[in-house]
This record gives C-alpha cells, sequence and structure tokens, in this order.
C-alpha cells in the first residue's frame, strides 16, 4: 500500500557516470512534507541499483548496520530483547535490518518510501529465504493501527529526509504500545557545517550549524529530485520530547578498529576525529 501523499514524479531520472541520480543545480530553500517526500522516493527508486551495488556488500542481506562507523546491533543491543516483539523499521531500504531481526526472533515489518528499494528487497527476501513484509509509504503516514508495534527502528532510514521530524516521531509513538522504544541513527548534526568530504583535510567550517534551510537538489529542468534536512542536537532532543518520548540515551559511535570501508563524508580518518553519526533511543513512557 502506497500512503505517500502527491504524484510521482518522473519515472526515470537521469543517471550520472556513477550511477546516482545526476544533480542539474544545488540550492538551499524551505521544503514541505509533500515535496520532500515526493522527491526523495524518485531519487531513491533511481539511486537503488547504484547504493545497493556500492554498499550492498557492506550492509549484507541479513544484518542489522546501524551506521558507517560499524556498530551493529548483534553488539549494541540498543534494541533490547526482540524475541517474540512486533518491529517496525522505517526506511528499510533492502531490508537487511528487518531479515536479521526475523532471523533472532522477531516479527518486524520492512517500511520504506521507494518502491526501487522495496524492489531490491523482495528479491532478497526469496534468495535468502527470510521474508519479511514489505510496506511502502511515507513515514509521515503510517499505515498501522495505534498500538500495534512494540519496537520501532530506523537506520539512516526516513528522518533525515523528512520535512517535520517531530510530526513523523510523533505518527512512531502513535503506532506503539506504551512502553514501547524507537531507536534511529541520523546524520550527525555537526555533518552539516563541513565539506561533504571524508577528507580530514576539509575539517573545517564553511556553513552555519544553526542554518536549518533543507539541501535540495533539482534536475536539468528545475524539478526537485533530492531533499535532505539538517536539524541541530537540540532540535532532535526537543522533537523526541515533543513527540511524548523519554530520550533515554544519546549515542556518538566511534570508528570501528580495523573497519575500512568509506561512505560519502565519512571514513576510518575522519572518524578518529569527529563524529558522523547520532543515535537517539527513544522510549515511550507505560
Amino acid at each position: 500500500m502506497d500512503q505517500t501523499p502527491g504524484p510521482r514524479p518522473p519515472a526515470a531520472l537521469p543517471l550520472a557516470e556513477d550511477g546516482y541520480p545526476a544533480a542539474g543545480g544545488v540550492t538551499r530553500r524551505p521544503t514541505g512534507q509533500v515535496e520532500s517526500a515526493r522527491a526523495n522516493r524518485g531519487w531513491w527508486d533511481a539511486a537503488a541499483p547504484a547504493y545497493l551495488a556500492e554498499h550492498g556488500s557492506d550492509l549484507g542481506d541479513a544484518d542489522f548496520l546501524w551506521c558507517p562507523e560499524g556498530l551493529r546491533e548483534a553488539d549494541a543491543h540498543l534494541l533490547g530483547d526482540v524475541v517474540g516483539r512486533r518491529v517496525l523499521e522505517i526506511g528499510c531500504g533492502s531490508a537487511p535490518c528487518s531479515r536479521w531481526l526475523r532471523l533472532a526472533g522477531a516479527s518486524p515489518v520492512a517500511l520504506d518510501v521507494s518502491g526501487g528499494m522495496l524492489a531490491r528487497a523482495a528479491e532478497l527476501n526469496r534468495s535468502t529465504g527470510v521474508d519479511v513484509p514489505l510496506l511502502q509509504a511515507d513515514a509521515g503516514a503510517l499505515p498501522l493501527a495505534d498500538a500495534s508495534v512494540d519496537l520501532a527502528c530506523s537506520a539512516f532510514g526516513g528522518l533525515p529526509f523528512v520535512s517535520d521530524a517531530r510530526a513523523v516521531l510523533t505518527e512512531v509513538a502513535r503506532v506503539l504500545v506504551p512502553g514501547g522504544r524507537l531507536v534511529a541513527s541520523v546524520n550527525h548534526p555537526m555533518r552539516w557545517p563541513m565539506p561533504d568530504s571524508p577528507d580530514p583535510e576539509d575539517l573545517r567550517v564553511v556553513g552555519s550549524y544553526f542554518d536549518r534551510t533543507p539541501y535540495v537538489e533539482t534536475d536539468d529542468r528545475g524539478r526537485t529530485v533530492y531533499v535532505e534536512h539538517h536539524r541541530t542536537v537540540g532540535d532532535w532532543v526537543r522533537a523526541v520530547v515533543g513527540a511524548g518520548f523519554v530520550l533515554t540515551d544519546l549515542l556518538e559511535p566511534e570508528w570501528t578498529a580495523g573497519r575500512t570501508e568509506t561512505w560519502g563524508q565519512w571514513s576510518p580518518e575522519r572518524g578518529a576525529l569527529v563524529p558522523g553519526t547520532l543515535v537517539l533511543v527513544c522510549d515511550l513512557p507505560a
């Protein structure tokens, strides 16, 4: 069921040489939820093959990687005991986290806005024999009943791409049972004012940490094709508390020893100096 508001963007976006959608222009301007959801659904539909070709082996087919630093749920246990628990994964991509949860004894539902990502998730369901339910929907309009899941998780899923984080967190709180938990990893807010480069030589401030104006990419016809939203640490705390959660923990994972992968701005060299990920552990009062 597709709950994303607004019409679909063009079926095919022009691709750059690296296989990702080509950006005809980059700007900073306000965007609303409908525009953000529509643009990012189209971008991830087009980017899915290149993204999974680049990162699929690191993500795995049935593994739970919280962040480029290498923190895995098998080691961190941020969700607690998942056996027999109903779990909603928000922004599942090809759904390796949900498959890991299924193998760990949970009953997950994997949700994503991108049909392209979910098509790959369906292929991996078949090839691995670990079948998890897949749901296409916008994180701001979850097609689930009140108090219908025990846990929710999002590993760099929908939260960086929504215009109103508090509204989405409120929606997640609605579908969680009292006493439920949400754990979400997002871009560390300190990435925003620095260049998008893995080189530690580029650790310099080139913009304002306090400028919340969204980053927007457009195609060669001026249509919005990608949107990312910035929030300060304080913004995230207020969004979590405003949605009715208790912020139980706030993690800034250090780079895993021996890990050599580079993901965009994340790299071992840069990860040794500054945080690249913020993990929010949020409990709903019983």
